[in-house]
């Protein structure tokens, strides 16, 4: 997979804070590197497979003619236990990887020429998430 950290100083994490108490961050509200962009505005956690799957629409529309920059990436590791094992022995393995989205984070940006194929293409990454998000352009 392609979003996932090569490396870490601790192999398992705690989950941490309930992100619905957290305030936005005012560091990723901004666009940069696009002109159009997705931003969130529930705060979640965001998978690597999704991330990848956004990815991918984004690219198999905007294809050589746009740049695409991802804002976010899945730092920490979520651990579950196999099925039927019993409780103690220990914290279970990695089972996948997550990012903390903020409400007002933007999660995406693409630069094209063609606005058009660039609106489609983020439209079809909006689907993929499991959170409310919108698309924001530059003024």
């Amino acid at each position: 997979m392609k979003f996932i950290p090569k490396k870490q100083k601790f192999k398992k994490q705690q989950k941490g804070k309930n992100l619905n108490k957290i305030g936005p961050l005012f560091l990723l509200n901004n666009l940069k590197f696009g002109s159009i962009g997705l931003k969130s505005i529930n705060s979640s956690r965001l998978k690597s497979h999704q991330l990848e799957s956004i990815f991918r629409s984004i690219k198999k529309i905007i294809k050589k003619t746009g740049k695409i920059t991802l804002k976010v990436f899945p730092q920490t590791p979520i651990t579950k236990k196999p099925i039927e094992v019993r409780m103690g022995k220990g914290k279970g393995n990695i089972d996948h990887w997550i990012s903390k989205i903020n409400a007002g984070t933007i999660i995406c940006e693409v630069e094209s020429k063609f606005i058009i194929k660039a609106k489609k293409a983020i439209s079809l990454a909006q689907i993929r998430l499991p959170f409310k998000t919108k698309i924001i352009y530059e003024k």
